[in-house]
């Protein structure tokens, strides 16, 4: 009885010969790094939360961790991504808001208005009537916390109140920049790194390369199918056609 070199248990069989057991899998390998990074991002972001008082707390059912750290060709540069070995299934509805406004909701746009938004992702989001139909177009492909994300940095600009401004960003952070968070957003290592130095001294501008970040994400990947989708041609032969009179 023993251990052979390779990791495969032998046992003896009733001639005497020694017969060896299976080894592990190599994927178990993989597994465990890929748990290991998850526990290092986990404890990173717990630390963060707890640098000041009532930053938030770390949820004690760790099993809901979805995210894992990809790290391409061993460079220091990587992106919070979802773990290959969960499949994620999310409702379309999962990251509504109660009372969230949809395109119908949102304050109605003239023809005019509605056609400019092709012309620049600017004139989309400096539309109400632009802001929800794209939302709305955002839900559709699984990615609306990019626009909850963007107007709650938009919300906390505005805010002037010290106490209200740090509660404001523990929130923004557990909400959006955590990677315990179903509505974790999709940053590069170098803004978490300015958002975790940011933390320390919370103020209305500590997610703003976050924001930019994001903010070009959806103009270079999710505005141009909008533009093309269904919906927005829809939209457009709708406010074509006159509206009944009451």
């Amino acid at each position: 009885k023993g251990w052979r070199r390779g990791g495969g248990r032998a046992r003896s069989s009733s001639s005497g010969s020694m017969i060896r057991q299976p080894e592990q899998p190599m994927g178990t390998e993989r597994v465990e790094m890929r748990k290991r990074q998850v526990q290092v991002h986990q404890e990173a972001a717990a630390s963060v939360l707890q640098a000041r008082p009532g930053m938030g707390e770390t949820p004690a059912n760790s099993s809901k961790i979805h995210s894992c750290t990809c790290i391409k060709n061993l460079s220091t540069c990587s992106l919070t991504v979802r773990s290959e070995d969960e499949a994620v299934q999310r409702p379309a509805c999962e990251h509504r808001a109660e009372g969230t406004p949809n395109c119908e909701e949102s304050p109605r746009p003239t023809l005019e208005e509605a056609r400019s938004w092709s012309s620049s992702f600017e004139k989309v989001m400096k539309s109400a009537g632009g802001r929800g139909c794209f939302r709305q177009f955002l839900r559709t492909e699984f990615s609306e916390e990019n626009m909850m994300f963007w107007l709650a940095c938009e919300e906390l600009k505005k805010e002037t109140n010290k106490t209200v401004v740090e509660e404001k960003v523990r929130q923004i952070y557990e909400d959006f920049i955590s990677i315990l968070s179903p509505k974790e957003v999709s940053l590069d290592s170098h803004v978490r790194e300015v958002i975790n130095r940011n933390m320390l001294e919370p103020t209305c501008h500590t997610f703003e390369e976050a924001q930019q970040q994001i903010y070009t994400l959806m103009q270079r990947d999710s505005y141009p199918r909008f533009i093309n989708s269904a919906a927005y041609t829809d939209l457009l032969k709708s406010l074509e056609e006159p509206r009944p009179e009451p």
